[in-house]
């Protein structure tokens, strides 16, 4: 199918990179900016190609509505991809706070995810429990970094969120 997300397993480079991506002196660059060369990549690419994917992560671009505003915001996430649901982990890189998606989804659950420049609509909701940990396993075995976030975030729980296609 046009469009499909595929899961991709990382190979020993991309393992290391993700060690170097996940070093707390690191994670402050990449919290502020990874995101922002994403997008732009994104941009000139038609929605193509991010610059994450080196790393062997799979990128998507999501978009939500603003949980006060309204107002459409999209955002370039790593993603966990499970036949045709898609999961994300609201980690904000081991920071105080969940990330703005994350209330915007809980606000208005509709919400458009791109990927490789084709765009569908889906539905989010927040998993707990035995399904929690299964995505969390999912996502987190593609990127070493949730489990250092998880740490640095220990003050909080990190919500799990599952977007299914809208029917």
């Amino acid at each position: 199918m046009a469009g499909e997300i595929k899961p991709i397993k990382p190979n020993g480079l991309q393992r290391l990179l993700h060690r170097i991506v996940s070093i707390r002196p690191l994670v402050t660059f990449f919290a502020t900016h990874m995101h922002r060369i994403d997008s732009y990549v994104l941009k000139i690419t038609g929605g193509k190609y991010a610059l994450s994917e080196i790393a062997g992560w799979t990128i998507i671009q999501l978009t939500t509505t603003g949980a006060k505003t309204w107002q459409e915001r999209t955002m370039p996430l790593l993603a966990g991809v499970d036949v045709n649901k898609i999961a994300l982990i609201a980690s904000s890189f081991g920071r105080k706070h969940n990330p703005g998606w994350y209330y915007n989804l809980k606000a208005h659950p509709a919400c458009q995810v791109a990927y490789k420049g084709i765009s569908l609509p889906y539905v989010a909701r927040e998993v707990v429990g035995d399904e929690y940990d299964r995505y969390w396993r999912l996502v987190a075995s593609n990127y070493v970094g949730y489990e250092k976030y998880k740490i640095l975030a220990a003050h909080r729980h990190i919500p799990v969120m599952v977007l299914e296609p809208k029917m």
